[in-house]
């Protein structure tokens, strides 16, 4: 069967704009996600019923069974999540996360400081945006639970410290295949003999999205910068409304279960911690197997480049879940509410796997209608050169939007950034190549297609849409004044001249913030 190229179209955005249109005013995903993949899946296959219905078919397969094998990256994603809702509700019912409430009672003050540990323990989880997500959000949610925080602000909280991290940490996968990239582009222009590492450290004080991202979430734990539609979330959690109850339990959330009454935090943290340190072993030793594979010698970086995450993540939490089930055993639960939380846990992540199986089928469609390659076609007109770190931004923030993928983003648009730098002025080629990791990670935020978004309301246990609307308005705040910063590093060819254009445009922003949230 053969599919219609768009990659020189505009009609190539339509898929994504479909679906993320209908998300935005509709509030429900799946509906939109699926008229997004109807409305591509004609378009490829010229309007024909028949093959429309053989491309979908086909598509739906490839979520399971890929090119003769079971397709292990999606396979393993969802057993993960799987597992960590049946670890969530085991923890849950041994009374482990009542425990580690009323120890937050008696050591963590109030809101403020529950806030700013979620920020901390995000920060510090950093290897993986997935892992960041749903593993920061197990721990964190009985803390903030008990202060009343919404769970639209604990996802927040999430998605805030998830890709932000992870694309300025170059132990992590991100940073891992980031590095890769560089390496590639730098070869490839004659810039073999500078360290890809030390070129990826370079760069980080260049990421102006990543950065004020981070600060800002900071100043809205410590000031209450509570605006739109996220302040509302938070007045509804202060009468005990965590998340909108009108549209049912969210992706995540368990129901009503049973607690032990002999629960302690070391039952919270035990098997969190296991999970941890497990996960964080199989990344490196399956890294590590890559590089002796193809001959090469060890190395940290390298190994977090070669990693298998997914496999990691799964073999990880079924380590994590057999010290679980050891514990409640040896607790002594009854058998009944073991039992109950598994089939509970289980079920509790179905619309997660749901709203993901269908933004993993949208993608596969986006992916090939080019819409990725129509977006980067927009960077080749005549564009003056200090313009270029600021375009690069929107484009790059438009193609993670519209494709909710940072990665598939960074693939595209780093080569043409490289490209479009060495063509005009080559002492710019890292401002804009971080301008271009800095817009995929706006996009990617704002998204509602986007796995990481997705993965982060399921570990906050709020419902996605919620979580997309709550967050848009604080990464939009972030997201001017990055384009500013890149506009002022073009114009002068100065990174310390961004960084303090940014600073200030921040502390204004912050300021007016404060204004707003107090009206």
């Amino acid at each position: 069967m053969t599919v219609i190229s768009y990659a020189d179209s505009a009609l190539s955005l339509l898929p994504p704009v479909v679906a993320i249109v209908l998300a935005v005013f509709t509030r429900r995903v799946l509906l939109s996600l699926g008229l997004g993949i109807l409305v591509g899946s004609l378009l490829l296959t010229d309007f024909s019923i028949t093959h429309t219905a053989s491309y979908l078919s086909v598509k739906v397969e490839h979520l399971f069974w890929k090119e003769g094998a079971a397709n292990t990256w999606n396979l393993y994603i969802l057993g993960f999540l799987i597992l960590l809702g049946i670890i969530t509700a085991l923890i849950t019912v041994s009374g482990s996360a009542r425990a580690f409430a009323e120890w937050a009672r008696q050591h963590i003050r109030n809101k403020r400081d529950a806030k700013i540990l979620t920020i901390f323990l995000g920060c510090v989880v950093f290897i993986d945006d997935y892992f960041n997500s749903l593993v920061v959000g197990s721990i964190s949610r009985p803390l903030t639970d008990r202060y009343y925080i919404s769970r639209a602000k604990l996802a927040y909280l999430l998605d805030s410290t998830a890709a932000p991290v992870c694309v300025i940490s170059p132990v992590s996968s991100w940073g891992a295949y980031i590095i890769a990239l560089i390496g590639g582009i730098l070869a490839t222009h004659g810039f073999s003999d500078q360290g890809h590492l030390s070129v990826f450290l370079e760069m980080i004080p260049m990421n102006f999205y990543a950065i004020f991202a981070l600060l800002l979430l900071i100043c809205v734990a410590l000031f209450g910068l509570d605006v739109g539609s996220m302040r509302t979330h938070e007045l509804n959690a202060q009468r005990g409304e965590l998340w909108d109850e009108s549209k049912g339990n969210p992706p995540g959330a368990s129901a009503e279960l049973p607690e032990a009454e002999t629960g302690k935090i070391l039952g919270l943290f035990l098997p969190i911690g296991t999970l941890v340190v497990a996960t964080v072993y199989f990344m490196i030793s399956s890294g590590a197997a890559a590089l002796a594979e193809a001959g090469h010698g060890f190395n940290i970086i390298k190994a977090f480049e070669n990693t298998d995450v997914s496999s990691s993540l799964f073999f990880g939490a079924l380590i994590g879940l057999a010290v679980t089930l050891v514990l409640v055993i040896k607790q002594q639960v009854e058998l009944s509410m073991i039992i109950k939380a598994i089939t509970t846990g289980a079920k509790s992540m179905l619309p997660a796997i749901w709203i993901l199986l269908f933004a993993w089928t949208i993608a596969a469609v986006i992916g090939q209608m080019e819409t990725g390659k129509f977006m980067a076609s927009l960077a080749s007109g005549n564009i003056p050169f200090a313009l270029l770190p600021a375009v690069m931004f929107i484009l790059a923030g438009l193609t993670a939007f519209a494709t909710g993928t940072s990665w598939g983003t960074f693939g595209i648009m780093l080569p043409i950034a490289a490209d479009m730098a060495m063509g005009s002025h080559s002492a710019m080629m890292l401002p804009m190549l971080a301008s271009v990791l800095s817009g995929a990670v706006f996009g990617d935020h704002c998204s509602p297609i986007s796995d990481t978004t997705i993965l982060s309301s399921t570990g906050a246990g709020c419902h996605h849409i919620d979580h997309v609307m709550t967050q848009l308005p604080y990464a939009l705040i972030v997201a001017v004044i990055s384009l500013v910063g890149y506009t002022v590093m073009g114009y002068t060819e100065s990174v310390a001249a961004g960084l303090i254009t940014c600073s200030i445009l921040f502390v204004l922003s912050v300021m007016y913030l404060k204004i707003k949230a107090r009206a």
